[in-house]
């Protein structure tokens, strides 16, 4: 205890009485945040600095007690957050969580194994391998991704750590320069999607210039507007010059449970890897990424290390098809990520997330067809998810500026209100709104109580009423 200024005994960290004491408080301090969590404005005005004047110079000499801790969290913490469990919370992408996802977590974090090979924690291997055949099950993969297909998958924290993890097949990890990477336009006639001609009019113009074209990124959902590549075209064209073909699912992954959704990655067995993020729409709290490859060896060829410390000397952990997922991924250690998206996939089950993921899209079809039925707002890009991106139309040809403007202090003002929270794309010059809807506490109502304030806000900046339903 900090009683009377006596050091908190660090030496029984860990004891078991204290755990249930203290972990118990947490949960208790974390239920009632929830409970009230749509009170609070979603952005909070936190101007920078604003903690450190609220905080001492230095650590505490002495340990204090969990309940003060957690009292200075309540009043210090808390109001300076963006509260991205809000059901008002629609920027960016969801950063999903539940009460499975909590607990898998929780079990992860208390367990705290590092499972970087085999040896290191058996079971933890065994359980990732088996979760991502599950998951690579339901989103619809070929079985060459599969383990029992002769590909495989592994837990990373985010798509980036995918994508450079499976570009380093290429490029080893030694860097590619910027000039080497090629940004091929999209546009409205493809829903913003790349085309198989202007991907491979790009191939063939390095080609022709003596470069060699190493790696293609084909992506369903993109983040700016939720557009999708056309897998199998982009497939057949990396199959012809040898390329490795990634398909980055990220955000819409988790809708491809969904059979409605699996068109979208229809020749997904001619890529060689795919990734997506059950921790923004499948209730997995941050953080985890599934990624799958067809050919594990190409992978871990380019990622082993084998310092003599962590070779495996047990004759179980000798045999061929063992997992080290060190050699899986850029960091030496990992967390138990495995735990959590198995709690969720054994606690809410193939249909349950189905029913979670439907709920949304259904969701965002009606805010699309809201801001349809008023003459002031155009969507930007089709809604195939959950993601809807729109702006306040242009008044008179030729105004595009002076409603860029306006889109944006619609944005501000929408932010600013603390009673909705949106992010921003630029497309073809042009700014744009996205709403991205997935929140775990979401509701229709929150949906519909968003579109009211999306109108009054339009009003308030500048798009009269009496401008309703012209085209």
């Amino acid at each position: 205890m900090a009683t009377g200024g006596a050091p908190f005994d660090a030496l029984s960290s860990l004891n078991p009485d204290t755990f249930t004491g203290e972990s118990c408080a947490v949960i208790n301090f974390l239920a009632d945040y929830y409970r009230d969590v749509d009170t609070y404005p979603v952005q909070p005005e936190a101007m920078p600095g604003c903690l450190r004047t609220l905080l001492p110079d230095a650590p505490p000499e002495n340990g204090e007690q969990m309940d003060v801790i957690l009292e200075e969290v309540w009043r210090h913490i808390v109001p300076a957050l963006t509260h991205w469990q809000s059901p008002k919370f629609f920027g960016y992408f969801q950063a999903n969580a539940s009460t499975a996802g909590f607990a898998g977590e929780t079990l992860s974090t208390g367990l705290n194994v590092v499972p970087f090979t085999r040896a290191a924690s058996p079971v933890a291997t065994e359980l990732e391998g088996v979760v991502m055949d599950w998951m690579g099950k339901l989103v619809g993969l070929p079985d060459r991704f599969l383990f029992f297909g002769g590909g495989g998958g592994v837990l990373h924290g985010s798509t980036c750590e995918a994508v450079v993890c499976t570009l380093a097949k290429g490029a080893r990890i030694v860097g590619i320069p910027r000039s080497n990477f090629r940004v091929i336009r999209t546009s409205a006639a493809s829903g913003y999607g790349l085309t198989a001609a202007s991907v491979r009019d790009a191939v063939e113009a390095d080609v022709a210039s003596g470069l060699v074209p190493l790696y293609l990124c084909a992506t369903v959902g993109t983040t700016g507007l939720g557009a999708v590549d056309p897998v199998r075209d982009l497939g057949e064209l990396a199959r012809r010059h040898g390329i490795w073909l990634h398909v980055d699912a990220a955000y819409a992954g988790s809708a491809l449970i969904c059979p409605e959704f699996q068109h979208h990655i229809d020749g997904a067995e001619l890529a060689d890897s795919v990734s997506m993020n059950p921790h923004k729409w499948f209730l997995t709290n941050m953080d985890c990424c599934c990624l799958w490859v067809a050919s594990p060896a190409a992978l871990t060829t380019a990622l082993s290390t084998n310092p003599e410390y962590l070779s495996n000397i047990t004759e179980e952990s000798a045999g061929a098809g063992v997992v080290d997922y060190k050699d899986w991924q850029i960091p030496l250690s990992r967390p138990f990520r495995a735990m959590k998206l198995w709690s969720v996939l054994r606690r809410y089950g193939g249909a349950g997330m189905r029913a979670y993921v439907r709920r949304h899209v259904e969701m965002a079809k009606w805010f699309e067809q809201a801001l349809e039925a008023d003459g002031r707002f155009e969507v930007v890009a089709p809604t195939r998810f959950s993601l809807v991106t729109f702006r306040l139309r242009p008044r008179h040809e030729g105004d595009d500026d002076a409603v860029d403007g306006l889109n944006r202090r619609l944005l501000v003002a929408v932010n600013a209100s603390g009673r909705a929270f949106m992010t921003h794309f630029v497309v073809d010059g042009k700014f744009v709104i996205r709403m991205a809807v997935g929140g775990a506490m979401t509701e229709m109502r929150h949906v519909q109580d968003t579109w009211e304030l999306v109108r009054k806000k339009a009003e308030e900046v500048g798009a009269l009423q009496n401008e309703r339903n012209v085209r």
